[in-house]
């Protein structure tokens, strides 16, 4: 195992110890003070625990070698985990606007409103560092399920400061349907994160390309890398979790030797790979006569 997976290992397990340590943080703030807003708070930690567990299991299978079977490896699996979240995401908004609708038939103050927030706050601040850790290490190690956890996380933050705000102005002014009224606007906050979340990783299953400035960047390298070829055409490119495949055509003179042309995408090879991490490049050698006037001109 190299050290980007165990790395990407040792956080997904972290971050479900996180989970559960802040599910019981707002587990016992919800049942101090009966508030249904808090409530929807602790069943979107839930969703928490659910997802950094797929997290762990998409990192762990994700590592795996290539194989028969799978030869371009196993990395898409993040995907899926990412997929998972957004799903369970818009599983719990549903059951929290369920719970906030028969709420607001019969609202009621929160006890020991004081003690309550108090733990809902210490919940939020774990919550914060950690999601801010988990987004860092999560770019730099470039992993889907790593990522996708510290955005819902930072959802979660940012919907646990809301809630804490409203349950203490029910408290202060016993305007009692502010509590549902939240719990509800907190449900809407998690299912737009929920489906922002599931059309991100389809993107990725779907194989997208690099985005535009990164296209930019490689189409530069290949020109200004790739001198004694004539051209660079038919540039596809798509990401697999942390690896980015590349393939492109390059036109060299029809009579450069392949020693000769080898060496060149050898050169090009190194320089894209210095650009992009974790590259997997495939160059198909042509000669000059399968130019097609629109790719891109080697300086």
């Amino acid at each position: 195992m190299n050290g980007k997976i165990s790395q990407a290992m040792l956080l997904a397990l972290s971050s479900v110890v996180v989970a559960v340590a802040v599910l019981a943080l707002k587990g016992v703030a919800w049942w101090l003070t009966g508030s249904v807003a808090l409530m929807a708070d602790a069943m979107e930690s839930i969703v928490n625990v659910a997802a950094a567990v797929a997290a762990l299991a998409a990192v762990a299978y994700s590592s795996l070698p290539a194989d028969a079977n799978h030869p371009y490896g196993h990395a898409k699996a993040e995907y899926f985990s990412a997929v998972l979240e957004g799903a369970l995401i818009i599983v719990a908004a549903l059951l929290i606007l369920h719970q906030a609708w028969g709420a607001l038939a019969s609202p009621h103050a929160p006890e020991q409103a004081k003690l309550g927030l108090g733990v809902s706050v210490l919940a939020s601040g774990v919550n914060a560092l950690w999601a801010m850790h988990l987004m860092r290490r999560g770019r730099a190690l470039r992993s889907p399920a790593l990522i996708a956890d510290a955005r819902h996380l930072w959802s979660d933050v940012v919907t646990s400061v809301g809630v804490v705000v409203g349950v203490g102005l029910v408290a202060l002014t016993g305007i009692l349907w502010l509590d549902p009224l939240l719990a509800a606007l907190t449900a809407v906050n998690i299912l737009f994160s929920g489906f922002r979340l599931l059309r991100e990783s389809f993107g990725g299953l779907m194989d997208e390309a690099v985005p535009s400035q990164t296209l930019d960047r490689i189409r530069a390298i290949v020109a200004n890398e790739a001198e004694g070829a004539l051209e660079a055409h038919d540039l596809r490119s798509r990401h697999a979790g942390r690896y980015t495949f590349l393939e492109f055509h390059l036109v060299v003179p029809g009579a450069m030797t392949v020693r000769e042309s080898h060496d060149i995408c050898d050169r090009v090879e190194a320089a894209l790979k210095a650009e992009l991490r974790d590259a997997i490049i495939t160059i198909h050698v042509e000669p000059e006569g399968k130019a097609k006037q629109k790719g891109v001109p080697v300086l």
